[in-house]
């Protein structure tokens, strides 16, 4: 079954994966730079702005991640779709 989704879906879950990319490549860089106080603090800002932004999706549009990563809406709807990843 093929779902539409609106156009906020497609923002909400382009934000998320750039940011998200930039907490990737802050984790790298501070691997090998472990005292760069300000790439810590972007890490730590970038961070939050992703944890904020995925509450604020999952309660639109339903969970991102499943087995408890996420919490669910009633009735139960990871089996909704499409998944993250389908899109």
């Amino acid at each position: 079954m093929s779902k539409t989704m609106p156009p906020e879906y497609y923002r909400m879950l382009e934000e998320i994966q750039a940011i998200d990319f930039v907490i990737v490549e802050l984790n790298l860089y501070l691997d090998t730079h472990p005292n760069d106080f300000e790439a810590i603090k972007q890490f730590n800002d970038f961070t939050e702005k992703s944890m904020k932004l995925k509450i604020q999706f999952e309660k639109k549009f339903g969970p991102l991640m499943n087995f408890g990563k996420s919490f669910s809406n009633y009735p139960f709807n990871w089996v909704d779709t499409p998944w993250p990843w389908q899109v």
